[in-house]
């Protein structure tokens, strides 16, 4: 199976070094730089106290993408729009970003297979070359529309500290992602905390609680308390980590609040729902964006 993964940060990395042990892979980079010191060095995975090199092909993306079995779409919300023409050509397409606002832009392809998928590992990139696998976990992927046969080749291909499951609901499957990242990845950012400090501090706790609460009148789950402790063991689980919003903060580059915190603005005001807290918190990380001059 031949898989191109589309987007080099820190989760493109990841997938291209794991999957290249399985598969033919080939890793699409938004720069020539980047893709040329990929090709000479190869990239370098970090994991606990071992490091490995992996050799595999880098390009910068074009506007047309060579023939591929599956494309795994690794960029930010953010930059999906941008890409989506050079997609349509390709049958199979695994898209990684987080929330939930994706689903509309790539109803628009033409492509027979879509799936979705959420990432469970936590992950650091270092230079253009380099990640850090720094938390083990699971990529879940479901049906968004057509045939899952391809997903479940891919699941099949058993890698080592990199598993993939398939899920029977995308929508349950993205929402649980949701309510994770809609209430760890805006708090962390604007506390300026490790992921452990929100259940560690009694009053970050109460914020994280209150926030969860208007995030799951939205979604509206079944079980709203087994959801809120799921979110509490993703905190303690993954203590000292670092949310991807809040490295987006500290790198002064653009974050994914309107993928999660804007999407679920939109959902409320669809369902006629007050959502102070998330207004608030959404409007805080604008803020700290715009104060930065985000880098897209």
């Amino acid at each position: 199976m031949k898989i191109g993964v589309i987007g080099a940060g820190s989760i493109g990395l990841l997938f291209a070094a794991y999957l290249q042990t399985r598969f033919k892979v080939l890793l699409f980079t938004r720069t020539a730089e980047q893709a040329d010191e990929i090709n000479k060095s190869g990239i370098t995975l970090k994991r606990a106290d071992k490091v490995y090199n992996t050799t595999i092909e880098a390009r910068a993306l074009a506007e047309k993408l060579p023939d591929m079995d599956l494309a795994i779409v690794a960029v930010k919300q953010y930059q999906l729009e941008n890409i989506l023409p050079i997609l349509d050509s390709v049958s199979n397409v695994l898209f990684l970003q987080n929330g939930m606002g994706h689903l509309k832009l790539i109803s628009r392809l033409s492509s027979n297979n879509l799936f979705v998928g959420t990432v469970e590992h936590g992950a650091f990139r270092e230079g253009a070359a380099a990640v850090t696998h720094n938390g083990t976990g699971v990529t879940k992927a479901a049906v968004f529309r057509g045939d899952g046969k391809m997903l479940s080749a891919l699941a099949e291909r058993e890698i080592g500290s990199f598993p993939f499951t398939v899920e029977s609901d995308y929508y349950s499957m993205l929402a649980n992602k949701l309510a994770a990242n809609a209430v760890i990845n805006p708090l962390t950012a604007i506390l300026r905390v490790e992921n452990g400090q929100l259940i560690a501090n009694p009053f970050y706790e109460r914020n994280l609680e209150a926030l969860y609460h208007e995030v799951a009148s939205i979604l509206e789950f079944d079980d709203k308390e087994a959801q809120l402790e799921n979110i509490k063991r993703i905190c303690k689980n993954t203590a000292e980590n670092r949310s991807s919003m809040l490295k987006d903060i500290e790198a002064g580059s653009v974050t994914e609040i309107d993928a999660i915190l804007g999407y679920l603005l939109e959902q409320a005001e669809a369902k006629g729902k007050n959502v102070p807290l998330i207004t608030a918190f959404y409007h805080l990380v604008k803020g700290i964006e715009s104060g930065m001059g985000g880098n897209r």
